[in-house]
């Protein structure tokens, strides 16, 4: 029996679940921090780090520790329906309730409060994710762009399109409007949910992007 514990937890403007992109590297606009724990505010535990653009990161679906875990799932990305074993999928309802993602590196800052943290962006952790560990990405190794991908190589995924017809977008940040559009035109609805009148509320930072999906299109109804 190993224990393992926590070197650091993730930053993010997605403050719940709800939005969260399925995979990493689909909104590279997103950006988040990586804040060590105290044991490992140590500029030298990231000495070289700075030679990767991509690293990998070992953390925990935190949300789901106390959820059921089964041995079939059913992926979102197939309509919600179709059942696969979970060790054929990327489900979050995992025995261990471990992740592992991509992300790029973006830079490296210094904080008064928090010492060494590193900037990336794409990744797909929610606000306050434990981070059990980092590791380089190597492309002559992590790479392998022939590989087959399984019911993925089948399955076409066709984003939504995004509207915002008051242009309440140009109120924030560019940055910010850029990750906001790419996150909802990946759909962060449920897959069962079809009603094109519901209106949904997406957190990010400290405002609440209220939206309806419909036709193939999300509409950007408000911005609280």
């Amino acid at each position: 029996m190993m224990t393992i514990t926590p070197i650091a937890h993730f930053c993010s403007p997605l403050k719940d679940k709800f939005g969260i992109p399925r995979q990493s590297g689909i909104v590279d606009e997103l950006r988040g921090r990586i804040v060590f724990e105290p044991e490992w505010r140590n500029a030298d535990a990231i000495r070289g780090i700075e030679g990767f653009d991509y690293l990998w990161l070992i953390w925990s679906f935190s949300k789901n520790v106390d959820a059921a875990k089964h041995a079939l799932v059913r992926p979102p990305r197939l309509g919600g329906n179709e059942y696969m074993g979970v060790f054929a999928t990327r489900s979050s309802f995992r025995p261990n309730n471990l992740a592992l993602s991509s992300v790029r590196m973006v830079g490296i800052e210094h904080l008064p409060d928090v010492g060494t943290t590193i900037l990336v962006s794409g990744a797909d952790l929610m606000d306050g994710t434990p981070i059990y560990d980092i590791k380089p990405y190597i492309p002559a190794y992590d790479s392998h762009p022939e590989a087959r991908g399984g019911f993925t190589d089948s399955y076409e995924w066709h984003p939504l399109d995004v509207s915002d017809p008051s242009s309440l977008l140009m109120s924030l940040p560019v940055a910010d409007a850029s990750a906001i559009r790419h996150l909802l035109a990946q759909d962060p609805r449920p897959s069962y949910h079809k009603d094109p009148e519901r209106i949904y509320g997406m957190p990010y930072g400290t405002h609440d992007i209220r939206f309806k999906v419909a036709d193939g299109v999300a509409v950007i109804m408000e911005i609280r």
